[in-house]
Formats: structure tokens, sequence, C-alpha cells
């Protein structure tokens, strides 16, 4: 049987599973174990299970995974999500659409030391959505600005899906944080342009907020110090060389816990949550990429990196013309599955293919996070639409999707303008490393 056949018959498997609602990582992990065995027998596949989960879970570069996600905790019950709105309110609030801007900017801030898309659009929907309310937003528009903003968390360094991809990849972690810069920055712009092409159509939609004095505005940044200096801190310390990407997230966690108590936000409750949830989180990604890279294991196996050459070779495509068929493949993805697995499912079988094509696997990166980001505001699945709804109940899912569409066309446009122009990702890592 050919590779591809093979290939496509697992994955088959895994979307019936996925569909009966069977856990994603025990679906990989089964399809990957039983793919495995029929190719190699059975004690083969199980003898690879087993070192391969002995081998993920005593990696050293994996534990940035739950110190990132316990400084972003932190960071959430420290209350800067707050202070970072206010001071984004303080600069934008009195434009048209200026709450809903100040929202996308605020998150984009948050997100830079929480690194999680669904951490930054649960805890600003907390913040935001009671001011939007009561200068009589929108809910579309209202709700579209946090899901929307939300999906920075995975892009802005430091960033969870980041660290995962550079170790499915093997490449440095530092410069996949630098390279996540300047595209985040152009998502905030872009999200800032849809919010202002919303109420250029429609004023009523977002009317303006109350004017800040630049006395006010400097308080509100003064406010805010003590979150830039941890984000300075981890991103100065990985590019000066005073420790390395794993060594940041010890560093930053513990400067999340120093802030947290310093303002007066610490407590044994605080304690308690942060780590069960912590926890939770890490367990369900360990699972999922053990899970992921027995699959892949059969994949490499089935030889479905080599058949995918051979597919291109045959059909004489160009390289930017390969990029935009994976870019597609990932928009579609993203309509069945969440981020985190449909990362975890497919980089693995791409990423070689795109290196053997000569392209940079830290531009693709970006790229793939990006294309990601889309995935979580587009339906069917749009998990930071369905997390929002879970937290504004009054808000209907199809009011939210309404409301992201001129965002997800924003990202589209920043998805083409950096697939053309790979130098917006890659001019930072070029530059300071």
């Amino acid at each position: 049987m050919e590779a591809l056949t093979i290939s496509l018959i697992g994955f088959g498997a895994i979307l019936v599973l996925a569909f009966l609602r069977f856990p994603l990582a025990l679906a990989m992990g089964l399809v990957g174990v039983v793919g495995f065995g029929e190719l190699t027998g059975y004690r083969a596949a199980i003898s690879n299970l087993g070192r391969l989960v002995m081998d993920l879970g005593q990696s050293y570069s994996l534990s940035v995974l739950p110190l990132f996600i316990l400084m972003g905790l932190l960071v959430e019950k420290g209350g800067m999500a707050k202070q970072l709105y206010r001071a984004a309110y303080a600069f934008l609030g009195h434009k048209k659409g200026g709450l809903a801007m100040s929202t996308v900017v605020a998150c984009g801030m948050f997100s830079a030391i929480s690194g999680s898309s669904i951490a930054t659009a649960a805890t600003m929907s907390k913040v935001a959505m009671p001011e939007m309310r009561r200068y009589k937003y929108a809910d579309s528009l209202a709700t579209a600005s946090i899901a929307a903003g939300g999906t920075l968390g995975i892009l802005i360094p430091p960033s969870v899906i980041l660290v995962i991809y550079g170790l499915l990849t093997e490449q440095s972690i530092g410069k996949l944080f630098m390279a996540g810069f300047i595209p985040g920055f152009i998502g905030i712009l872009f999200y800032t342009l849809a919010v202002k092409f919303v109420v250029t159509r429609n004023a009523s939609l977002g009317p303006a907020g109350e004017r800040t004095n630049w006395k006010e505005r400097v308080i509100a940044l003064r406010n805010v110090w003590t979150t830039l200096a941890l984000f300075i801190f981890i991103i100065g310390g990985i590019y000066i060389g005073l420790f390395s990407a794993t060594e940041a997230a010890g560093m930053g966690a513990a400067g999340a816990l120093l802030i947290t108590f310093f303002k007066g936000a610490l407590n044994r409750q605080v304690l308690l949550d942060v780590g069960r949830d912590s926890s939770l989180l890490t367990a369900k990604l360990f699972s999922l990429l053990f899970g992921a890279s027995m699959f892949s294991n059969f994949l490499n196996r089935a030889g479905l990196p080599d058949a995918l050459i051979g597919v291109i070779d045959s059909f004489d495509l160009s390289g930017i013309a390969v990029i935009f068929i994976i870019l597609l493949i990932y928009l579609l993805l993203g309509c069945v599955f969440e981020s985190m697995s449909m990362i975890l499912l497919t980089v693995p079988i791409f990423a070689p293919l795109v290196q053997g094509l000569g392209f940079d696997l830290i531009w693709f990166g970006i790229l793939v996070v990006v294309v990601t980001e889309i995935s979580l505001i587009t339906p069917p699945i749009g998990l930071n639409v369905f997390v929002l709804k879970g937290v504004i109940k009054d808000v209907s899912v199809s009011t939210i999707f309404r409301g992201v569409t001129p965002f997800w066309v924003a990202d589209i446009i920043r998805l083409l303008i950096l697939t053309l122009v790979p130098g917006l990702a890659l001019f930072l890592p070029s530059v300071m490393f």
C-alpha cells in the first residue's frame, strides 16, 4: 500500500474518532500505535511508545511549558489586565470605536505576558465588556474585539504555541519569539483598522468615550510599569544571553509571583487555584504531545514526507504555490480542530516538506501561528468565540461570529502580506541573533 494511502487512512481514522468525541490526544496516540504496529509489528510499536513517553516526559526543554503557563495564570490573578485596559483607554477611549480599539491594544499587551489566547480572551472579557456596555456598544463589535484581540496571545512572545513549534521543529525559541514581534504588532494595527472600518460604516455600533487628560494618562502608564518591566526582563534576558528561553520561563514565573505578591493579590486560595489550573493545562498539553508524536512517528514510518515531495515534483509546483496550499489546508482544518491540536497534528508533516523546499522554518512557524489565530475566530469551532460565550452568557454565538468577520478578513490580509514578504518576520531574528 502506498504511503499516501496509508497516511490518508490514518487521518481519516482520527477525523472519525474526533467526530465521535473521542479525546484527540488518545485518538492520535491510538492511530499512531496501530499504524506503526501494522507497518513494523506491535512489539516495536509498544516499545516505541514507551521510549517516546519517557523521552518527552524527561525533556528539560519541555519544562518551559508549565512555567510559562504558571506565569500567565499569575499575571491574570494579579489584576494586570485591568490596568493595561485603563492605560489603552486613556489614549484611545475618546475616539469612535475607541473602547474596542483599547480592548485590542490591551489584549496585545496582556498576551505578551500571558502567552495564551484563551486566557487573554477570558480575562479581557471581564474587564472590557462592562465598559463597552456602559457606553452602549453593540454586542457584536464589543465581543468581536475581545475574541479577535485574544488571538494575539499565541503570537506575541512569550507564546506557548511558539514554544511547542520550536520543540517540534528543533528551531530556536528565542528566534521564534523575536520573529513574532512585528507580525504581532501588525495584527494589533490591522484589528484597530477593522474597528475603524466598522464604526465608519455605522457610528452607533461604537460611540466615543470620555477624553482623558495627560495627567490621567501618565498615571495610567505608571500603573503598568511592572507589567512592561516583566516583559522586557524576559525578552531582553533572552536577547543578551542572560538566560535561555527555558530559563526565561522560570524567571518569568518568579517575576509574576513577586508582582502578584506586591500587588496584594497573592493568598492561599490564589496559589491553590493557580497550581491546580497550571497542572491541568500542562497535563493536557503533554497528553497531546504524546499522541501527536506517536502519530508523527507512524507517518514518518509510512514515508509520507517523501511521498508529498514526490507529488509536488510530479505536478511541477513552485515553492510558494506549495506554501499557499499548506495555508489553505490549515484554514480548512481550523474549521474542525482547535489550534493546539492542529499544530501538533500537522507541523511534523509539513515542516520537513517546507524545509526541503528551501524555506526558513522560523518564517513558516510565524505563518502557522497566524493561520492558527484565524482558526480561533472562524466557525464552526472558533474556540475564542465559545470561550466568550461561556463568560458572557447573554450574547449568542451567531452575534459574536457576525462581529468577528471584519477581523478575520484583516487576518487574511495580514497572512498574505507575511507570506509574500518574509522579511517582516525574519528581520528581528537576523538582526538580534
